[in-house]
C-alpha cells in the first residue's frame, strides 16, 4: 500500500481536538501506510496524543493558535486568517506535503481558502460540495452542490454532473453512474432556466449516463447515482433529511423503550433494527468532498462525533488512494474536446 499524508485541520468543527485527535489516532491504527498532519494549538493536541506513543512516528503537530471561526465571512477569513490551522491544512496540500486535508470547520471559508490556494481544475468554474444519501437500494447517492455555490447557471451544473459521475465511478466502482437533475417535476417543461439549459447540455454529452430530472421524493430511491442541483436546493435538501434521519432515530428508539410490545420485538429483532438504526444515522455517510480542486479537500460535520470524523478520514483516504483530482480532469478534457469536435 502506498504512504499517504493527511493535513488535519484538528481545530474545525464545534468541539475541535476532543473529537479530530481521538478519530486521527484511530485511523493511524487501522491503517499503517498513513501518517497525519496535525495542525493547530499543540498545547490543546498534545495531551490528546500522549497515550499513543507507539505510533508517534506517524503523526505530527504544526503548531498554530489562529483559528478559523464559524462567524467569519469567507473574505474576512481569506484576507485575515493567514496562519489558521484551516489555512496552513489547505497549504500543506498546495505545497505537496500532503496528499489530502480535512477539516471540519466554516465551509465559507474552506471553500474561498481551497479555491485560492489550490486552484479549480481546468474547464471547471466553480468546486462543488459533494456528499452520500442512503438509499432503499442498499446503495448510496451522490448529491452536489451541497452548499459550496448558492446559485450556479447551467455550465456549472453540467460540470457538476461529469464530477459527481467520476467520484461515483471511483469511490463507490459504480459502472456508467446513472446522474439526474433535481427539479420541481420530470417534464422537460418543468424547472428554471438554468435547471432545463443543464438538461439540455447533458443529453448532448454521451460520456455522461444523463437520466433527465428527478423529484425530491425519489432521492432515496437508488434510481440515481448522481443527483445535481444548486448549493442553496443542495444544502437545504441535505439538513432536511438529515432532521429527519434523527427524529425517525430518536422516535424509534422510544417507542422500544416504552412499548412493552415492542421491547420485545426489538430484543428479537435486535440485529435487523440495529442495521436500519445504522443505515439511518448521518454520521455514517458523514464526509463532503469539495471537487472540482487541483486536490483533494475534505469537509466534515461540525458537530461529528469521532467516529463520523473517522468515516470523514476514511472518505479523504480512498480518494488520494485513487488520484480523484486526476480522474475528474482526465474526464472533463476528454468531454470538453468531444464538444470542441462536434
Amino acid at each position: 500500500m502506498q504512504n499517504l499524508t493527511l493535513a488535519l485541520d484538528a481545530m474545525g468543527g464545534d468541539f475541535g481536538p476532543q473529537v479530530s485527535v481521538p478519530a486521527a489516532m484511530q485511523a493511524l491504527r487501522q491503517n499503517p501506510f498513513l501518517k497525519i498532519i496535525l495542525v493547530g494549538d499543540q498545547t490543546k493536541i498534545s495531551p490528546l496524543t500522549s497515550s499513543f506513543q507507539d505510533i508517534s512516528a506517524r503523526y505530527e503537530i504544526i503548531h498554530t493558535d489562529e483559528i478559523v471561526t464559524m462567524s467569519d465571512r469567507p473574505a474576512h477569513a481569506l484576507r485575515n486568517r493567514k496562519k489558521s490551522s484551516m489555512r496552513l491544512a489547505i497549504e500543506l496540500v498546495r505545497d505537496k506535503k500532503a496528499d489530502a486535508c480535512l477539516s471540519g470547520g466554516n465551509t465559507g471559508a474552506l471553500m474561498a481558502m481551497s479555491k485560492v490556494l489550490l486552484k479549480t481544475l481546468p474547464g471547471v468554474d466553480r468546486p462543488a460540495l459533494i456528499g452520500r444519501l442512503p438509499t432503499v437500494a442498499d446503495k448510496p447517492v451522490y448529491v452536489l452542490d451541497l452548499g459550496a455555490n448558492v446559485s450556479c447557471d447551467s455550465e456549472a451544473l453540467f460540470q457538476f454532473a461529469v464530477m459527481g459521475s467520476v467520484v461515483s465511478e471511483v469511490v463507490d466502482k459504480t459502472v456508467s453512474p446513472s446522474v439526474s437533475l433535481l427539479n420541481v417535476g420530470i417534464e422537460e417543461i418543468k424547472g428554471n432556466d438554468q435547471v432545463q439549459q443543464a438538461g439540455l447540455l447533458l443529453q448532448q454529452s454521451p460520456q455522461v449516463n444523463y437520466r433527465g430530472f428527478i423529484e425530491g421524493n425519489e432521492i432515496y430511491s437508488g434510481n440515481s447515482d448522481v443527483i445535481v442541483c444548486d448549493g442553496f436546493v443542495g444544502n437545504i435538501t441535505l439538513k432536511t433529511s438529515e432532521g429527519i434521519a434523527k427524529f425517525l432515530i430518536e422516535d424509534l428508539k422510544s417507542q422500544i423503550t416504552q412499548n412493552w410490545f415492542a421491547k420485545t420485538l426489538s430484543k428479537l429483532l435486535g440485529t435487523k433494527i440495529q442495521s436500519v438504526l445504522s443505515q439511518m444515522n448521518p454520521d455514517q455517510y458523514n464526509g463532503a468532498s469539495l471537487v472540482g480542486l487541483r486536490g483533494i479537500v475534505v469537509k466534515s460535520h461540525g458537530n461529528a462525533d469521532e467516529n463520523a470524523f473517522l468515516n470523514a478520514i476514511n472518505l479523504a483516504i480512498t480518494e488520494a488512494q485513487r488520484q480523484l483530482p486526476e480522474l475528474i480532469c482526465e474526464r472533463l478534457e476528454s468531454i470538453l474536446l468531444d464538444i470542441q469536435a462536434e
